[in-house]
């Protein structure tokens, strides 16, 4: 029971570890998809005076991706409804030409200021409008959830790495006279270390493969059952294969830092 608990001591605090990584990866990758919705449903405005080439656009600011002319035919009809067509003409010659400006990210609210000031700096284009006011709102509401988890996870992580230190210790405790039997004869302080790491290697596989095992679950079962959207349609990116490496690349360099931390200091294992 002792012998479990010790492992245990050792693994949960580092399956949180993983599982912070393992969170950010996922709402890394869902946040994009999510930029990229956003991103493709918003358009600035433009109107000018002459028509306008989308290349002359992007010379103006290299974020503007697309340019879609809107028909001027469609705004004449309903505002000239019962007018003669030589007067419709009239109007729509007399018209400026508008532009719906697609961009090639999701940018900060002063990135857009930046663009409207470049596309105004062009004395054909007679009004920018960006609709800054939604955009703001949803950005920092965006900015806010994306700043707050990331804190989440480095208090997280920073607490159960102290947790592992501390339970590194305890085996370094444990295992003393063996390590002192062996300083006796010469072996080299990483070879003395060795059943620390071995012990230690051993719980880290164990814990990338709980973890792993955890978000497969996610994707390809409680995902599908959930009958929420947002997981239905981002099923893919809840887990790839590409993330078990992650993990596993993660959880031994995390055994390693503490390992290294505890043979390196005499603490735990005085008389």
């Amino acid at each position: 029971m002792k012998f479990i608990k010790n492992h245990l001591m050792f693994i949960l605090p580092l399956m949180a570890i993983l599982l912070g990584i393992e969170f950010f990866l996922v709402f890394d990758r869902t946040t994009d998809t999510y930029e990229k919705g956003l991103k493709e449903g918003y358009t600035m405005l433009v109107v000018s005076k002459k028509p306008v080439e989308l290349a002359t656009f992007q010379t103006l600011n290299r974020h503007i991706s697309s340019s879609e002319q809107i028909a001027r035919d469609g705004i004449v009809s309903e505002v000239a409804k019962g007018v003669g067509k030589s007067t419709s003409a009239a109007i729509i010659k007399a018209l400026p030409y508008f532009y719906n400006l697609g961009l090639d990210a999701y940018l900060k609210s002063s990135e857009l200021e930046t663009i409207k000031k470049d596309l105004k700096s062009d004395t054909n284009i007679k009004r920018v409008e960006t609709f800054g006011g939604s955009y703001n709102s949803s950005y920092r509401l965006f900015a806010f959830i994306k700043f707050t988890l990331k804190l989440f996870i480095v208090f997280m992580t920073v607490v159960s790495l102290f947790l592992i230190i501390k339970q590194m210790e305890i085996w370094k405790y444990a295992h003393k006279e063996r390590m002192r039997v062996m300083e006796i004869f010469g072996a080299p302080l990483m070879l003395r270390s060795g059943i620390l790491f071995k012990v230690a290697f051993v719980d880290a596989i164990l814990a990338s493969i709980l973890v792993s095992a955890l978000f497969l679950y996610v994707k390809f079962y409680w995902a599908a059952q959930s009958g929420i959207d947002m997981m239905v349609e981002n099923q893919e990116v809840l887990f790839r294969v590409t993330d078990m490496g992650i993990l596993l690349g993660s959880s031994l360099l995390i055994v390693i830092v503490a390992v290294y931390s505890v043979v390196f200091s005499n603490k735990g294992v005085e008389e």
